[in-house]
């Protein structure tokens, strides 16, 4: 009884949500779009011509806000163990990033290139049990950091999803030792009760 009143509750604020109105106002796929169009108008991370790897893309609102912002001459590689529908000038992998073979994938479709960009908003099937999200959300965060040192470009730049625990901290001296400068977001659109923070690495060290 308790989980349908909890549902119920959900359901309600989901449909009253101003981002969710607004995501459908203006055709993005979820109200995450505005998180990525938030921290890119501060930051300015996203520009015409880049090549940008968006690692758990599904349903695929922040492809299309770097669709928008990169344009024609840009590239967009993306990958979610979930289906996407499809998105122009996006190529889409449906892999699972903890599994060897969707690392290779992505080294394939980049064609010995580097990223200027790779962008992270992957997390785990949550199961309520705090620690234990907390330590599965990390550790597709550092697996994500990983993929980035090498494949980042001198200089590029990575933003990702993190979640506050015990973690935390030692992932963001991680971070800070591998970039210029480190950022913490906590974009509007990120629900006051989520936990959830954006860590962007501005500049990567060689």
């Amino acid at each position: 009884m308790k989980r349908a009143k909890t549902s119920k509750a959900w359901m309600k604020e989901h449909v009253n949500d101003f981002f969710v109105k607004q995501a459908k106002k203006e055709g993005y796929r979820s109200r995450a779009a505005y998180k990525l169009l938030e921290i890119n108008e501060r930051d300015h991370i996203l520009k015409p011509g880049l090549i940008v790897v968006d690692l758990g893309a599904a349903p695929g609102s922040w492809s299309q806000v770097v669709s928008q912002k990169v344009g024609d001459t840009g590239k967009i590689i993306a990958l979610d163990i979930l289906e996407m529908m499809p998105l122009s000038n996006v190529t889409f992998i449906q892999s699972d990033f903890r599994e060897e073979p969707a690392i290779s994938e992505l080294k394939n479709h980049l064609s010995g290139r580097s990223a200027n960009l790779v962008i992270s908003d992957m997390a785990p099937n949550m199961s309520g049990i705090v620690v234990s999200d907390q330590a599965r959300s990390m550790y597709l965060a550092e697996l994500a950091l990983a993929f980035t040192m090498e494949q980042l470009n001198y200089g590029g730049n990575f933003l990702v999803k993190v979640f506050q625990g015990r973690d935390f901290d030692p992932f963001l001296r991680e971070m800070r030792a591998s970039f210029q400068t480190v950022a913490i977001r906590k974009p509007k659109a990120s629900r006051d009760r989520s936990n959830e923070l954006y860590l962007l690495g501005l500049g990567k060290k060689q």
